[in-house]
Order: structure tokens, then C-alpha cells, then sequence
């Protein structure tokens, strides 16, 4: 895709979620000024804080001047911390990475070597005996995984502390829980890929042809597998930046996702759309280097 045009596509896109999310949050019952002032506050208190909110002007007034904001960086204050959007953004977003970053490459290690020993002996005893853990964890919702590497790891065996961040050790469960989420997928993709792969007949070609068995392995039947799960890889990583909600949820992670969460409830609108766009924000920016690296594979793919 020209830069131009993928430009184009990315500024469109976070222009149609911000858009959308704006007009979710203005139809959910709820007002933020019930979290501020409570319930019993007077008529003129709602009023002088509408007003200094700007909650008093109509909705497309609302709309323009956000995506104004955002487009100049002032991504305004929040209505309940009373502190800027940005800051508390930047508190936050570093758990996460490290979160993300630690179930991505735990998932990568998982699925590369279970991918491949099945999908190389597809139909093998290798094969029947890992796809039953894989299943399982494939049914399985992220909450559940949750629940149970606790029960393991914290209750059963206390070695790991249930929740939280400071305490040695607190990252491990909630790294498992991404990294299995992960690999699951990622591995069954693989190990599809390379199954089909093995079927192709110009392997069959290369092999009689007198080539190594070394090199038509990883460059005839390994290289085009991996250009799916690239692409599925891509996704989940735009995921796990966009904020790991119900892992963080459940471990009282305090990164992006749960910060997300705080601010729905809360209806604090001007950070609920700098949560938004960070997490739209990043899902484009690896869905884009995916292409980039899918076309590196595979010169076909290069426009």
C-alpha cells in the first residue's frame, strides 16, 4: 500500500473509532458529574461544572472541539483525576508494554517449537498428544486460564503473589496467562501451515532435483507457512498494546487496559478517547509492519 494511501486509511480509521466511541459513551446511561458531585449535588453545582467541563454544549460542538484537541496534542484533562490525559496515559502505558512484550515473545516460544513438531508429523503421536492441551486452551476464556494458573501457581504451590506489580515475582502469572493466549492460535495456525506446505509438489520437485533436505525444509516449506501466522501474530499484538483488559483485570495490572476500564465507568470522556486512540493507535501502526514484514517473506506481496 502506497504511504499516501495508508495515511489516508490509518486517519480514517481513528477518526471512525474516536467518532464511535463518542457517541457509545453519550448513549450509555450514566453522567460523569453524578461521579464528581454525587447525586445530591444542587442544580447550580451541575450547571458552573457543565460549564467548566463543556459538557453544556450540544454533541457535535463536543465531537469537533475533541478531535480538534487531539489533532494539536492537547488531549484536555481528566474529569475525575483533574489531571492532564496524557500524563496519566504515560503512568500507565509502561505495564502494559512489559506485559505485552513478555506475552508476546513467552507465546512466540510456545507456539514455534509445538507448531512445528505437530505440523511436521501431522497425524503423528506428537501430534494427537499436543493438540489436546492446545484445544483446551484454544476453549478456554482468558479469565478461566486466569483463575487457574492461580489456583497453581499462588494457592496450590505459593510461588507467585496473586495480584498487583511490586512484589518479586507478581509479573509471572499474568505473563503465563498472555503468553498461553497467545501461542494457542499461533501454533495451531503453524502447525496447519506446515502440514499443508508439506503436501505442495514442488517439494517433491526440489527434492528430486537434488537439493538439501536442510534447505527445502526452511526455504520451500517453512518460510511461505510462516506468512500466515505472521499476520495473525500482527493482531494479537495489536491487542495486547491496545491493553490486555481481562488479564490485567483479573491481576490487578495496572496498565492501559484496566486504566480504560476505570474511565468508562467513571465516564470520563476525554480519557476514555486518549485510551482509545493509543490503542487504535497501535493496532494500525503493527497491522501496517505486518505488511511490511509479510512482503519482506514473500516478494509477491510487494506492491
Amino acid at each position: 500500500m502506497r504511504p499516501l494511501k495508508a495515511l489516508t486509511h490509518t486517519l480514517a480509521v481513528l477518526v471512525g473509532v474516536l467518532t464511535l466511541v463518542f457517541l457509545l459513551l453519550h448513549a450509555t446511561p450514566g453522567d460523569p458529574l453524578d461521579v464528581l458531585l454525587g447525586e445530591q449535588a444542587g442544580p447550580g453545582d451541575r450547571e458552573r461544572m457543565q460549564r467548566a467541563l463543556g459538557l453544556d454544549r450540544s454533541l457535535p460542538e463536543q465531537w469537533l472541539r475533541g478531535m480538534l484537541r487531539l489533532t494539536t496534542g492537547q488531549w484536555g484533562h481528566s474529569i475525575y483525576a483533574q489531571r492532564p490525559v496524557l500524563e496519566l496515559i504515560a503512568e500507565r502505558l509502561p505495564y502494559t508494554l512489559q506485559l505485552a512484550a513478555g506475552g508476546a515473545l513467552g507465546g512466540l516460544l510456545l507456539a514455534l517449537p509445538v507448531g512445528l513438531a505437530c505440523g511436521l508429523r501431522a497425524g503423528g503421536g506428537i501430534d494427537r498428544l499436543l493438540a489436546v492441551p492446545v484445544t483446551l486452551i484454544l476453549a478456554m476464556p482468558t479469565f478461566l486460564i486466569a483463575s487457574l494458573l492461580v489456583w497453581l501457581g499462588a494457592v496450590r504451590l505459593a510461588l507467585f503473589p496473586v495480584a498487583g506489580h511490586d512484589a518479586p515475582g507478581a509479573w509471572v502469572l499474568p505473563t503465563l496467562t498472555v503468553a498461553l493466549v497467545v501461542a494457542a492460535p499461533l501454533a495451531r495456525m503453524l502447525r496447519a501451515s506446515v502440514a499443508e506446505a508439506g503436501d505442495a509438489p514442488h517439494l517433491r520437485t526440489a527434492l528430486a532435483k537434488g537439493l538439501p533436505a536442510t534447505r527445502v525444509l526452511f526455504a520451500h516449506r517453512l518460510r511461505p507457512a510462516l506468512l500466515p501466522v505472521l499476520a495473525l501474530f500482527g493482531l494479537q499484538l495489536g491487542g495486547l498494546l491496545g491493553g490486555a483488559v481481562i488479564t490485567e483485570a483479573c491481576f490487578a495490572w495496572p496498565g492501559i487496559g484496566s486504566l480504560l476500564v476505570e474511565a468508562i465507568q467513571r465516564r470520563d470522556y476525554p480519557l476514555v478517547q486518549g485510551c482509545v486512540l493509543v490503542v487504535s493507535l497501535a493496532w494500525l501502526l503493527l497491522h501496517r509492519l505486518t505488511d511490511f514484514l509479510a512482503a519482506r517473506v514473500d516478494p509477491r506481496l510487494r506492491s
